[in-house]
């Protein structure tokens, strides 16, 4: 059966997570929005959804800049999370990067920084550079994104690697390739999964999980939307952290009430069936 919402998740140096947070991707594009989704970012801290996610890639730092506008007043009582890219994801630009991110965040540190996928600089000059901005003050810790089993196993190979704190990956109902190998090895190494676009992209992909038949019914059964069956599912056993994308304080108030969603292991039998585990090891999707 899912875990209750008060259960959270504790990273390995022991700070404590909601397994409900907010992502950003594509909040800040529109300026007529911005009031709504500044208003949905802090009511959602205001629900206990105070992990926030952003990336210098959303909108060329334009989410950033919002998030920085929807934190002040409330910096102390928000994870703060961003992501650098893979091309400046090494000596004085990865300074650079953080240093950009955190003026436009409006803030003198991050809470946790991620690679936001692997590219051409080696894991070694990375995790060298984050480890650097750790003692600097500039990030409390460091992650990544977008990483296989084959790269987390290199990733800890390396002087400093086992500080990596997450993994942020895609994760949902209609995409469950990590369930076969990645997802248990992170666990054994006690490294959490943060997944990304946990109700998947809008578009085809979500109007099949949402349409699907079980998932339906469970909505029924439960009265509640097939999209909040989808996020209850992703955080069913208190070990992944969902950061779903949210840009108007109506949504915010539907992603919250799925965190108290619990759903039955006959439930959860039903969409195993519906949308089952791959038993082979699948390549890691992205978006």
């Amino acid at each position: 059966m899912s875990r209750p919402v008060s259960e959270s998740i504790r990273l390995k140096d022991g700070v404590v997570l909601p397994r409900l947070g907010q992502g950003t991707w594509r909040i800040g594009d529109q300026p007529g929005k911005r009031a709504e989704e500044i208003a949905a970012l802090r009511q959602g801290v205001e629900l206990g959804m105070n992990l926030i996610d952003t990336a210098e890639m959303y909108g060329d730092g334009r989410s950033e800049e919002l998030v920085g506008e929807a934190l002040r007043g409330i910096r102390d009582s928000v994870f703060l999370v961003s992501k650098v890219y893979p091309h400046n994801a090494g000596g004085t630009k990865l300074i650079s990067s953080c240093e950009a991110s955190l003026k436009r965040l409006g803030t003198d540190h991050l809470d946790l920084y991620l690679l936001h996928w692997r590219g051409n600089i080696p894991l070694e000059e990375t995790v060298e550079g984050m480890e650097a901005l750790v003692a600097s003050g500039k990030i409390a810790r460091w992650g990544v994104s977008n990483l296989d089993t084959a790269d987390m196993q290199e990733l800890l190979s390396i002087p400093g690697g086992n500080h990596c704190a997450v993994n942020q990956v895609l994760y949902h109902l209609g995409s469950r390739g990590i369930e076969h190998e990645l997802l248990p090895w992170l666990r054994g190494h006690k490294i959490p999964v943060m997944a990304y676009s946990p109700l998947a992209q809008a578009g085809t992909l979500r109007k099949g999980l949402t349409e699907n038949e079980a998932v339906q019914q469970i909505a029924r059964n439960h009265e509640v939307t097939p999209l909040q069956v989808l996020l209850a599912w992703t955080i069913r056993d208190g070990e992944v952290i969902a950061i779903p994308k949210a840009a108007t304080r109506e949504h915010v108030n539907e992603n919250a009430a799925a965190a108290r969603l619990v759903l039955t292991d006959d439930e959860l039998w039903q969409l195993d069936d519906a949308f089952p585990q791959p038993s082979w090891k699948v390549p890691l999707d992205m978006i």
